[in-house]
């Protein structure tokens, strides 16, 4: 067998090739070419449904391509609506997203699972044939028609069949998509953004900003890719400020600014009513940066016992006294602190294969699914389904989620345009302290004073023996207790913590990335993940992951950034929100957002996780149009 791409070729078929010609060999060949005799789920992975095969296709290509979070929102929300619409136009009940034809078929199920191959094909084909990786992709998407033996060459739109179904599908998802908002045909470039501020020369002390309140673009002597593919262009273009614009599955239209969800500007520099804001949380992100020191003997219980429970857009948990599934404390979990927040903004600043934020909670959530299967419920009562009918229905509400999560977070960025801390950091310790009027190096949008943590430098403090004495030279500028950069040998070393210059401040990230390439106000990470735990908790019908506990094992040495950590780190959550909380966090300790950004964030990735389950519980029970 050739495959599907191919044709089951015997003796007597030859011959009648040989005679004649291959261009009527199709229609000569078909009236009595065997029929496939294909498992219904592939050798590799039985348990699957196709529409799992099909997330997880999708979520290589992701990891291949350059990482894009809101474009691959975008991607896992049309897969998952192109999958729900070919297996709803086999329910009388239930709506479609973008196509609401009914059809009939003598096996449903064996109907379902080629319709939803041929659209989810068709769609993931077209969206990566020009990505970076896309050869490897296509390559994919084609064996995986193979394995489930459907034959691409069919592509038919009229008719009856499960395949033509499916291309229909596809093509209604595809050709929305192509005025949808997002610029595909323009690459995705943002038509009319330019970015106010000169570019950030990474590797440089020196800084300039038009305007502090609005992002800078990073030049980084050699850029790479989160994911490990150079970029070319050694100054960062924004990704998505236009998104605001993009068509949504549930929440309202952004309107003339882009902006679905608006909860006011974030904190400004030199706003009288958030200035100190501003200044206490950027504070806040240099002392998280001065607690990665893996020498240090500070340790921390991060167990779910000790950590969690936060209500929306706060961190004021305290844990949960009892795991619900055993009715037990849970046991603590103490590890040394710097290697936890070391480890918690690796492990959540891409995802852990590179599959992006949104990515990510499909990652969780199949492994969610896995944990319950088979006793599938909806809401965690009513009627047991089959995986294929849970697994469709979870990707069209949670992707529909993060696909609106993406619209929201993006609007703010584009119209808000804030800073990332490395800017403001390096800008506001450029001009001086903030602090003592009357003390040397004033200025009312420079850097406070904190003892141990920001300080001036002084000739006694670079005398010997001091504590700036490496700083020498540079009295009467502004010194930070930081994480003080990558190692020369990341295998071996560690960066540390010690007093470095606040002009050359970094972020806990690689050298070759710094901080991602858009505006900060309001996190993604923050944004998806909410949105994706909500979701879950409604899907699911409990806050909580199966048996009470989740979490992933980052093993010792593992670390991508520097050395480490010492020993195993098991990040642990209860609910699928400590999981999104945590995911928020973490973009603190990496250095890469403020609190403002982060709690935002969870604010509105909660709205459009519930808007996104209110609407896709209409589109189930076919509530969204009229008879």
């Amino acid at each position: 067998m050739i495959g599907s791409r191919g044709f089951r070729i015997g003796a007597t078929v030859v011959a009648v090739v040989a005679i004649v010609g291959v261009a009527s060999f199709a229609a000569i060949a078909r009236p009595w070419e065997p029929k496939p005799t294909c498992p219904i789920a592939a050798a590799d992975h039985p348990e699957w449904s196709v529409a799992r095969r099909w997330d997880e296709a999708l979520l290589n290509a992701i990891r291949r391509a350059l990482p894009n979070p809101p474009l691959h929102a975008r991607n896992l929300y049309h897969l998952s609506a192109a999958m729900w619409d070919a297996w709803a136009a086999y329910d009388p009940h239930a709506d479609g997203v973008f196509v609401t034809e009914k059809d009939t078929a003598p096996d449903v199920e064996a109907a379902r699972r080629e319709a939803i191959s041929y659209a989810a094909y068709r769609v993931l084909s077209a969206r990566f044939i020009n990505a970076v990786g896309g050869s490897e992709s296509l390559s994919e998407f084609a064996d995986a028609m193979d394995t489930l033996c459907y034959r691409i060459d069919a592509t038919a739109t009229t008719g009856t069949s499960p395949a033509a179904v499916g291309n229909r599908v596809a093509a209604a998802v595809l050709a929305a998509g192509a005025d949808d908002g997002s610029n595909q045909a323009g690459g995705y470039a943002a038509p009319d953004y330019k970015p106010v501020n000169p570019p950030l020369v990474v590797d440089g002390s020196a800084i300039t900003m038009t305007d502090p309140n609005r992002w800078q673009p990073l030049q980084i002597a050699h850029m790479i890719s989160q994911n490990g593919i150079p970029v070319t262009n050694g100054v960062q273009v924004a990704v998505g400020p236009h998104w605001g614009h993009v068509t949504s599955f549930a929440i309202p239209d952004g309107g003339p600014n882009g902006v679905p969800i608006d909860p006011g500007p974030p904190p400004r520099l030199g706003d009288p009513a958030t200035d100190q804001a501003l200044k206490d949380q950027l504070i806040e992100v240099i002392r998280d940066s001065s607690r990665l020191d893996p020498t240090s003997d500070a340790t921390v219980d991060i167990s779910p016992g000790a950590r969690g429970g936060n209500d929306l857009g706060t961190n004021d948990g305290r844990g949960h006294l009892l795991n619900p599934a055993t009715g037990q404390p849970y046991p603590a979990n103490v590890v040394n602190q710097a290697d936890f927040g070391r480890v918690m903004a690796e492990f959540w600043a891409d995802g852990p294969k590179s599959e992006t934020p949104p990515g990510h909670w499909n990652v969780l959530a199949n492994l969610v699914s896995d944990e319950l299967s088979p006793d599938l419920r909806i809401k965690g009562a009513g009627p047991r389904i089959d995986r294929l009918q849970w697994d469709v229905k979870l990707y069209l509400a949670l992707n529909g989620a993060v696909h609106d999560a993406a619209i929201a977070a993006w609007g703010l960025k584009g119209y808000y345009d804030s800073a990332r801390p490395i800017s403001l950091i390096r800008y506001m310790g450029s001009l001086g302290q903030s602090s003592d009027p009357s003390g040397p190096a004033y200025n009312r949008e420079g850097l406070p004073l904190v003892p141990d943590l920001v300080e001036m430098i002084t000739t006694a403090t670079t005398a010997p023996g001091g504590r700036h004495a490496a700083l020498a030279g540079h009295e009467g500028e502004i010194a930070v207790r930081s994480w003080a950069g990558n190692p020369a040998d990341p295998k071996t070393q560690v960066g540390g913590v010690r007093w470095i210059l606040a002009t050359r401040w970094v972020p806990y990230q690689l050298p070759t990335f710094v901080t991602p390439s858009f505006p900060a106000y309001a996190s993604g990470h923050s944004s998806f993940s909410r949105a994706a735990a909500e979701v879950l908790t409604a899907f699911t019908g409990s806050e909580y992951f199966p048996g009470g506990v989740s979490g992933y094992t980052i093993k010792a040495g593992s670390l991508k950034f520097e050395k480490g950590p010492a020993t195993d780190i098991r990040l642990e959550w209860a609910t699928y929100y400590d999981a999104a909380d945590q995911a928020g966090q973490s973009r603190l300790w990496g250095g890469i957002h403020i609190q403002a950004d982060d709690f935002t964030g969870r604010m509105i990735g909660s709205a459009c996780g519930k808007a996104a389950w209110a609407r896709a519980e209409q589109y189930f029970d076919g509530s969204v149009r009229p008879s």
